[in-house]
């Protein structure tokens, strides 16, 4: 088991530089590994994904929406919430030859979830996502991963201003997939936005959410679960950017790793900039190993620019499989397997529980256990 963790807070005079981003995919070097964006990642397993390629599949979604809901298929149709850091997000912006496109219209008040069941056949593909909520709507959009592929995909959210947005996205992949996706979220005047990844399978998943503020009092709760097994890799890279007055982040990621060179990378950026005068955030990442041979990284970083803001922290911990709390459960006649079970669905029941969509977070659930199964 080896644990790393890092952080740093900005107390100097001055800006730190800004995070490069570019639309031009010839701007960003190919990644070696030792870039700092990439020094977590499986580089080699990953290069055809670093230069143009032509898509031999696609995502095939099926899409369940409350009436009053528009959807289609356009010609890629960038929404402008995404600003690509690395080059696979932008040779995915440039050359994905579709996006999927949700509105959901303003003031709409969704009783349902919107649904889209993505599956997808064994290839290469380019993939856009874009989520759009008109200002004071609600809404609740569920985003399910399923197959076998290699994808370099990006999702865009904007989340008009008064509107309430919960996104869901479920990695459900078999074993061999790889995905690696760009998550740009852009929030207007008092918006929120609950955005929650869960990574439960793939042999390398990679997704990197960005939160940006256009207005006053915006509020992201990013969640997130993993579980990892035996030769997996799932890997969260959050850059929440903090630019305007009396906004509010929160950050809660879990992740569980089980089996022989099981991995999970978190990296946790917020930057305060002097205008963010009144910010609030928080962000906390735990992960638990249950066997050896497993390996969680966990780096949190603040740069703070103003002293005027409400408040600004981070917590990180990496702990084994409690052997005491497994004795005590077993002592009161419980089955070792039974006990597992109950400290791995604990450990994950304040993440999960906060979904809000019952019928998915059982499912879920259930799915965790069997991977306990899974020596």
């Amino acid at each position: 088991m080896t644990a790393t963790l890092t952080h740093s807070h900005n107390g100097r005079s001055g800006s730190p530089p800004e995070r490069f981003t570019s639309l031009d995919p010839d701007a960003f070097p190919v990644p070696t590994g030792r870039e700092e964006e990439w020094r977590f990642t499986p580089v080699r397993k990953l290069r055809e994904l670093f230069e143009p390629l032509e898509p031999t599949t696609r995502i095939n979604s099926d899409v369940d929406a409350p009436d009053g809901v528009v959807w289609a298929i356009e010609p890629r149709t960038p929404a402008g919430a995404l600003a690509p850091a690395d080059r696979v997000s932008a040779l995915a912006l440039e050359r994905a030859p579709r996006s999927l496109v949700v509105r959901v219209p303003p003031r709409a008040k969704l009783d349902a979830p919107v649904r889209i069941q993505g599956h997808v056949d064994p290839g290469t593909a380019y993939e856009h996502l874009v989520i759009e909520v008109g200002e004071q709507a609600q809404a609740t959009v569920v985003v399910d991963y399923a197959g076998s592929a290699t994808i370099a995909e990006n999702v865009e959210i904007l989340v008009g201003d008064g509107a309430s947005l919960e996104f869901v996205s479920v990695q459900g992949w078999d074993a061999d997939a790889i995905h690696l996706s760009a998550h740009a979220a852009q929030l207007g005047r008092d918006a929120h936005l609950k955005h929650v990844v869960v990574n439960l399978g793939g042999a390398i998943v990679r997704l990197s959410p960005t939160v940006r503020f256009t207005g006053p009092g915006g509020r992201a709760d990013l969640l997130g679960v993993s579980f990892a097994g035996a030769g997996q890799h799932h890997e969260s890279r959050l850059y929440i950017d903090h630019d305007r007055p009396d906004c509010t982040s929160d950050v809660l990621y879990k992740n569980a790793l089980q089996g022989e060179g099981a991995r999970t990378v978190w990296i946790g950026d917020v930057r305060i900039r002097p205008a963010a005068t009144g910010t609030s955030t928080f962000e906390l990442n735990r992960n638990l190993v249950l066997t050896d041979g497993a390996r969680a990284d966990s780096v949190p970083n603040l740069e703070i620019e103003t002293g005027e803001i409400r408040g600004a922290g981070h917590a990180s911990a990496t702990g084994r499989f409690d052997d005491l709390q497994l004795f005590y459960l077993q002592s009161r006649g419980i089955p070792e397997d039974e006990a597992r079970r109950l400290v791995v669905r604990g450990f994950f029941a304040d993440v999960i529980g906060r979904i809000g969509v019952p019928d998915l977070e059982e499912r879920l659930m259930t799915a965790i256990e069997a991977r306990l199964e899974i020596a």
